[in-house]
């Protein structure tokens, strides 16, 4: 659902972790509330609205509620439509602009109109190429190498291969599917007998692969940026089991299968690399600080949350009783954690208890 600028929900920051996270005395004493609006390009899978539910729960949440006037845009994958809310954003004078993007260059124009007017433009996750953007993003060359290198090593650098790719056009879907092709390229023995799009989502990448499968031959591993959970029941349902080795995204269903128990009947040996759906809530508070002047304007990458077969626990990194198609990396973990923050705010968006604190990399 979208809102209006003109009805914004009021959020305040606080930097935590390794950033100090005082306000500016000046701007306590004078009450500012920056304007931050979140232009989303895509709401058309579960990831994008654990998303944009997590930063809804931050505009209630403390720090952020007192400090921060909030509202978000979902353009529909529509480059066009996405330049135009944006334009409307400029119009506003809007403080910052957090964008999640539907092309790399798109956008390129009209963010870079909006830095000159004096709007801070954070990209994150599908990034754009202005140089005028700050960047919040994972390593994304890396993530579709990390899953590679891990089936190239479950199958001694031989075998067959299936890629199910992300949505086309961004950013993310094209360095994820270079960093897989830079692993393939130096293991000639395996070699990729299909690739098609699953637009990270279960229920297209079920349907895709349910179709592929027939006419497929033996496949002896899986790539998967996302709807892993949704490729490994057109495996059961195809009786292509048992399944093969899977590299795929943070599905609470894939995490399931990885579990010692299984799910269906099945257990995979996999690697769950995650995309955080709370990149926007990294993005949110190094605007916050950008705009408080507590910290540097410049790119920031932070860690994947991933876990093996052999790592995955049951109410920290898979939930039994939520959905497959879930996306269990909402939250991080450990004593170094970039984000705690509850499930309800994934779920449906409601604040947590308590104050939320984000952790961003030393400056």
């Amino acid at each position: 659902m979208e809102t209006k600028l003109a009805r914004r929900t009021l959020l305040t920051a606080t930097g935590a972790g390794l950033i100090a996270a005082t306000v500016p005395a000046s701007a306590r004493a004078a009450g500012k509330k920056w304007k931050i609006v979140l232009s989303n390009s895509y709401i058309g899978n579960k990831w994008r609205i654990e998303m944009e539910n997590l930063f809804k729960a931050a505009l209630q949440m403390e720090p952020y509620k007192s400090e921060v006037d909030g509202s978000w845009f979902n353009s529909g994958n529509n480059v066009s439509q996405e330049n135009q809310q944006i334009t409307g954003m400029i119009g506003e004078r809007v403080d910052a602009i957090l964008v999640d993007a539907a092309s790399p260059t798109g956008d390129n124009g009209i963010l870079t109109q909006a830095n000159s007017r004096g709007i801070l433009v954070v990209s994150y996750d599908n990034v754009v190429t202005a140089p005028s953007a700050i960047k919040v993003n994972t390593d994304q060359f890396n993530f579709g190498k990390q899953l590679a290198e891990f089936l190239a090593k479950k199958l001694g650098g031989k075998g067959n291969v299936i890629m199910v790719t992300g949505v086309a056009g961004t950013f993310v879907d094209q360095q994820r599917n270079a960093g897989a092709d830079s692993v393939w390229k130096a293991n000639p023995g395996i070699k990729v007998v299909n690739r098609y799009t699953g637009m990270w989502d279960s229920a297209t990448a079920e349907r895709n692969t349910a179709a592929y499968l027939p006419s497929a031959p033996k496949i002896d591993g899986i790539w998967c940026q996302g709807g892993t959970d949704g490729v490994l029941k057109a495996f059961i349902a195809a009786k292509r089991t048992p399944l093969p080795p899977t590299a795929g995204e943070a599905e609470n269903g894939f995490r399931k299968f990885m579990t010692p128990a299984g799910y269906m009947g099945q257990h995979v040996d996999g690697l769950s690399i995650g995309q955080p759906p709370y990149l926007v809530l990294v993005s949110l508070e190094l605007a916050r600080q950008i705009l408080n002047k507590s910290h540097p304007r410049k790119d920031i990458t932070i860690p994947f949350p991933f876990v093996t077969s052999e790592t995955v626990k049951v109410g920290e990194t898979v939930f039994p009783d939520l959905p497959d198609s879930f996306f269990a990396d909402f939250t991080d973990s450990g004593p170094n954690a970039t984000v705690n923050i509850c499930v309800d705010a994934a779920l449906k968006g409601t604040p947590c208890s308590g104050s939320l604190n984000v952790r961003l990399p030393t400056a």
